[in-house]
């Protein structure tokens, strides 16, 4: 399987894309970050490629795109996983908060796939793209709707995709509450928020229970991808959903 991860220096995108390359598949890693891209790629093993992308420029994205194909000599899947989650009540979200955030959790998903199309048509590929549960699994969350508004554009996105070039295979895979995995692979999310504020909306996430009481194992959800890309058309499906198993609730005397 010849992979690209889009997102791979930090974060699930750099968890999925090492994690693709060890089981086995060829795998060009993608991101603006070079220094990091080139350690993650040097973690998942040699022939791992590490291209600089940066999926809000269309040339930056189209040269990436290019050489991922050249390189590998074909793509028979795509990754997206790049997301900025700003926490803030949605009187509060600014102009260019809304842009810099459509750009990369949304815009970025059509450039990349517009690029990457023609080669995943040529082998009846796999497009995955990461969403969250805030966007259609629960109701909005308190200071991240505006984050949960763009990730509902991205699911709407790939559906679209799905109904425009049937001959690949589009599949958003919802994630639950994940922390990814250690030092760089550890997610990001949450490094710009004020605390301040998180403290305030915590409670009541949790009151709401939108909140699952544990952490998605980062290996199950690169199981959970790899095993959809290598499966290809025959479990092609909209959506896939991959989240914690929730805490029980304590036991009471």
């Amino acid at each position: 399987m010849r992979a690209v991860v889009v997102g791979a220096s930090s974060g699930l995108g750099r968890c999925i894309g090492v994690g693709l390359a060890q089981r086995g598949a060829r795998v060009a890693m993608l991101a603006r970050r070079v220094d990091r891209l080139e350690k993650a790629a040097a973690e998942a093993g040699p022939g791992t490629l590490a291209i600089e992308c940066d999926v809000t420029d269309d040339s930056s994205v189209a040269g990436a795109i290019a050489k991922a194909a050249a390189d590998l000599g074909g793509i028979d899947a795509l990754v997206y996983t790049p997301a900025i989650g700003p926490l803030a009540r949605l009187a509060d979200v600014e102009a260019h908060t809304w842009a810099r955030m459509f750009a990369t959790n949304v815009t970025g998903a059509a450039l990349v796939t517009a690029a990457a199309l023609p080669h995943l048509t040529a082998s009846a590929g796999t497009a995955l793209y990461l969403s969250s549960v805030s966007a259609s699994q629960t109701p909005p969350w308190p200071g991240l709707s505006a984050y949960g508004v763009s990730k509902a554009a991205l699911e709407r996105l790939v559906h679209a995709w799905r109904v425009e070039q049937p001959g690949v295979n589009f599949t958003c895979c919802i994630v639950g509450d994940c922390a990814g995995g250690a030092g760089d692979g550890a997610t990001g999310f949450a490094d710009e928020w004020d605390w301040d504020l998180a403290a305030e909306f915590h409670p009541v996430w949790t009151a709401r229970g939108l909140l699952a009481g544990s952490l998605l194992d980062v290996e199950d959800l690169v199981n959970a991808v790899d095993g959809v890309l290598r499966a290809g058309a025959s479990v092609s499906t909209p959506t896939i959903v991959v989240t914690p198993r929730t805490t029980p609730p304590a036991p009471t005397a």
